[in-house]
């Protein structure tokens, strides 16, 4: 089942003063399944990190459609673009993000606080993902307490909180070692298993391999979408 679609995606920026224009994007296509991992890479200035603004509605394309679930996100203003990252997208980021004056478990509410979610509720939900990730034992230390694959690791359980319809990671394995990384993906194939869509930007190929697809971007337009066999056989993190 599609999760998100891309049709014609174009993106242009006009540099300061007014006479150059940048083609970003040129014209992309892109169909995003349930329980996929897809991972998005290129050189620098292929389009991938504007690619990826347009996905996590932090910003609009030129034109294009974008249909994440049944909402046609081009079409949104403002304050709509707000609601749906808050409620359908998951990020997970390279520095991780967390507010370092809050315990994991309370980062883990952020989301859910700024919604009104009840104390119960958010906090029960937030014990909960602690302990998918691994983290029930840490979940009341703060983030310099941990490590960066703890302090990861609970990056994504906060961009699960909401249950979104997918989740963007930027570079997530970037700052981590090898045998950390191997943690963060086994994480992943987990979330596939239980049919939540992953999509992330990185430069290793190693990492790309663990996932479903490979999409290659080249001058704004895609020049690859490879299916990846290998990750079929990616072992889940409860193995």
């Amino acid at each position: 089942m599609s999760i998100a679609s891309v049709q014609n995606l174009h993106k242009t920026y006009q540099l300061p003063g007014g006479s150059i224009n940048v083609r970003a994007l040129r014209g992309v296509d892109i169909d995003f399944v349930e329980g996929e991992t897809v991972a998005i890479v290129g050189q620098s200035g292929s389009g991938k990190s504007t690619l990826m603004n347009l996905i996590g509605c932090l910003d609009r394309p030129t034109s294009g459609t974008y249909m994440l679930g049944d909402v046609d996100v081009a079409q949104l203003d403002d304050d709509e673009l707000s609601d749906i990252r808050g409620r359908r997208i998951g990020f997970v980021f390279q520095n991780f993000n967390l507010i370092a004056q809050l315990s994991i478990l309370e980062n883990l509410e952020v989301p859910l606080f700024y919604q009104g979610c009840p104390p119960k509720i958010r906090r029960d939900k937030a014990a909960e993902l602690a302990e998918l990730v691994g983290l029930s034992d840490r979940a009341h230390h703060r983030p310099n307490e941990l490590s960066g694959g703890q302090q990861q690791r609970a990056a994504i359980a906060r961009a699960l909180i909401n249950d979104p319809l997918i989740i963007l990671a930027d570079e997530p394995t970037g700052n981590l070692d090898s045998a950390t990384t191997a943690e963060i993906l086994a994480i992943f194939d987990e979330l596939r298993q239980r049919r939540k869509t992953v999509i992330l930007v990185t430069h290793e190929p190693d990492v790309a391999a663990r996932c479903n697809r490979t999409i290659t971007l080249r001058d704004g337009v895609i020049i690859e979408d490879a299916r990846n066999e290998a990750a079929a056989s990616a072992p889940s993190a409860s193995n």
